[in-house]
């Protein structure tokens, strides 16, 4: 898939040091265990310097790119997530007490794939603002999705919400306990994609936690898909 995306191609200048398979699973292995490139470049017979330039060139090319089309019946679940990143030009503390980015994730509530990923917020962004200012509204356009409580006035599907001194009906508690199930699957798909520890604590600068997420997104999307 990358060879055809034209990651191979030649052009001028000194070529590449190790072939694109095993330049691809540098990155891979990198985003995996998040060892520093002092510690990954000796692994493949690099420099550091060569490993952060395959980093640099291949995280974009991997990176999911988010879908334009959705059948009618589609269901959508959209949820956010915080990844711990160091570079506080792009992040702010949140709620965990760290510097953290607030990724908004799209899946297709019937396959769990990963459609979207919003480019990413300071953490202290609240989720029903960074789903309009991430971009995930405009990817997702008028497609049926799915949230949960925190994402207020913004015509997403949400859990019924009891008022102070009165109880939910039968049928309300009956709903949102569906709407619960259905929406544990993004949570289940953030647990995956948490496997990869890059995503706890992101030593990348600039766009280079966004391209992680979205290229995790698209390593995810391939092992559910076999």
């Amino acid at each position: 898939m990358v060879r055809r995306e034209d990651a191979d191609a030649v052009r001028r200048g000194r070529p590449w040091s190790l072939p694109l398979e095993d330049r691809v699973l540098l990155v891979a292995t990198y985003w995996r265990t998040n060892l520093t490139l002092r510690q990954l470049a000796p692994l493949f017979g690099i420099s550091k310097s060569a490993a952060n330039r395959i980093i640099n060139q291949l995280g974009p090319i991997l990176a999911l790119q988010p879908r334009k089309r959705f059948c009618k019946d589609a269901v959508l679940i959209v949820d956010g997530t915080l990844v711990p990143t160091r570079d506080h030009t792009v992040a702010e503390q949140s709620k965990n007490y760290r510097y953290s980015t607030n990724h908004q994730v799209v899946i297709d509530a019937d396959t769990r794939l990963i459609v979207v990923v919003g480019r990413p917020l300071p953490g202290n962004r609240a989720d029903c603002k960074a789903w309009e200012e991430s971009g995930a509204k405009a990817a997702v356009g008028n497609t049926t999705t799915i949230a949960d409580g925190g994402y207020p006035g913004t015509g997403l599907v949400m859990p019924h919400r009891r008022r102070k001194g009165e109880e939910l009906s039968a049928w309300k508690e009956a709903d949102n306990k569906s709407h619960k199930q259905v929406r544990a699957r993004v949570e289940h798909a953030f647990a995956r994609m948490k496997s990869w520890k890059i995503l706890r604590d992101c030593r990348l600068k600039g766009d280079g936690v966004y391209h992680a997420m979205r290229g995790i997104a698209r390593l995810h999307n391939l092992t559910l898909a076999g």
